[in-house]
């Protein structure tokens, strides 16, 4: 165990040799790195998104009420975050590669579980743990490579990373609807999670943890010395941290997040089932998924140059604001044209949202220990997805009806870019 005065990682052993130009003949190993993350985010949030297809099937054949079904998505939301905070400490010290095949092992286990769950428990520990212990390790590792290897570059870099999450999106969910449609939920799920394990499997010897631990130069990538992978002095470490997750600004963003993000998740594991509802079917729903997948994906690419010119935080702020009017007025849609409109616009706002993130955390907390306060504040996704889609489902069971559920959400929505609006003014 560390004690107080220092930290001391064990050294890591390069996984591999590169050439010490750091390119793989000519291409800068770190573009690698981001082709492995890329896939990890395909895997992590495709799989984790397209819960929504699952839902009325799992419901209808467990015998569940829908915010019971709710829960599993929401268990699994929380446990992806938690995972990727411990997990994350923990691959720093035995290297990414290993970390990337435990992941690709407790989703194939999980989803095999799941496939053969007999009933609301097992679903329970099958898809909201084992599961999204493996989908934690595959996240953790995709999302904090990157920046290790780029620092003029990075943008660029972890934009291509992260926008495996919209195409993940646009594939998965008709994947998922298709297969549900033809072989039933239960070898649905195993083929999809199971082809998603063999993938990471497929793609972890791309990745390596940093070019100082690979000996490999990084050429003109780092404005200075390429950063020492090691941490600071724990005592340091845990002080600086400490008082910036205390401090008024970061309770404001964690709340802001919890509410702006509600609204994505009860979106996410409702839009399906609400769209057989309304008579639009749940392949019509699936769709929807995936247009607001690719709405995200360009939505990332784009908004750059707008953050630019208005100010990241307001930026964020408008798109927070999208958000939650979209999805007050979704009860309101009931034409499979409606709804793909919605989706274009809930998209954009998300994924607008989305390139932000780890900016904004930069601008309102600095760069120092950047990883580890953008974690903590990542934890806001837990709360959200533990409370939102089950809150969600408990509504539509009370009342029959998602109107108020989707109205609620959008509210909360508006009130968390509020938060956030608040917060930059404290900066």
């Amino acid at each position: 165990m560390p004690d107080d005065d220092a930290w001391e990682p064990s050294p890591r052993r390069p996984d591999r040799a590169d050439g010490a130009d750091g390119s793989t003949g000519r291409v800068y190993r770190g573009w690698y790195v981001v082709a492995g993350s890329f896939v990890g985010a395909f895997v992590v949030f495709g799989l984790s998104y397209a819960f929504g297809v699952f839902l009325g099937p799992m419901q209808r054949e467990l015998g569940l009420s829908r915010s019971s079904v709710s829960f599993v998505f929401s268990l699994q939301t929380v446990v992806i975050y938690v995972a990727a905070a411990a997990l994350g400490v923990l691959a720093d010290r035995f290297g990414v590669r290993r970390f990337l095949l435990v992941g690709a092992v407790a989703l194939a286990i999980g989803g095999a579980w799941t496939s053969r769950a007999a009933g609301y428990a097992e679903l329970l520990v099958a898809y909201g743990i084992v599961t999204a212990i493996g989908l934690g390790s595959i996240y953790v590792v995709s999302y904090a490579t990157v920046p290790r290897w780029f620092e003029r570059r990075r943008g660029l870099a972890t934009g291509l990373a992260t926008a495996g999450l919209g195409i993940g999106m646009v594939a998965t969910a008709p994947t998922a609807s298709t297969l549900v449609g033809a072989v039933g939920w239960r070898t649905a799920i195993l083929v999809l999670v199971g082809g998603a394990a063999l993938l990471v499997a497929l793609v972890t010897p791309l990745f390596a943890d940093d070019p100082a631990s690979t000996g490999v130069d990084p050429g003109s990538e780092f404005y200075g010395n390429v950063p020492d992978p090691d941490p600071p002095d724990w005592a340091t470490y845990r002080r600086d941290v400490t008082a910036v997750a205390t401090s008024r600004t970061f309770l404001l963003v964690f709340a802001g997040w919890v509410f702006v993000f509600g609204t994505l998740y009860v979106v996410l594991v409702h839009v399906v089932p609400h769209a057989d509802d309304v008579g639009l079917g749940e392949r019509t729903g699936a769709l929807a998924l995936a247009i607001v997948g690719v709405a995200t994906a360009t939505a990332r690419i784009g908004v750059g140059g707008l953050a630019g010119r208005v100010g990241r935080i307001r930026t964020f702020v408008g798109c927070s604001l999208g958000m939650g009017a979209t999805t007050m007025v979704l009860p309101l849609v009931d034409s499979a044209a409606g709804l793909y409109a919605f989706a274009i616009v809930f998209g954009v706002a998300y994924g607008g949202n989305g390139a932000l993130l780890s900016p904004l955390t930069a601008d309102l907390f600095g760069t120092a220990n950047a990883n580890a306060i953008f974690g903590l504040v990542s934890l806001s996704f837990a709360v959200s997805g533990l409370i939102a889609p089950w809150a969600a489902g408990l509504t539509y069971d009370l009342a029959g009806t998602y109107t108020p559920a989707f109205v609620g959400a959008g509210v909360a929505g508006v009130v968390g870019a509020g938060l956030i609006a608040i917060a930059g003014q404290d900066a």
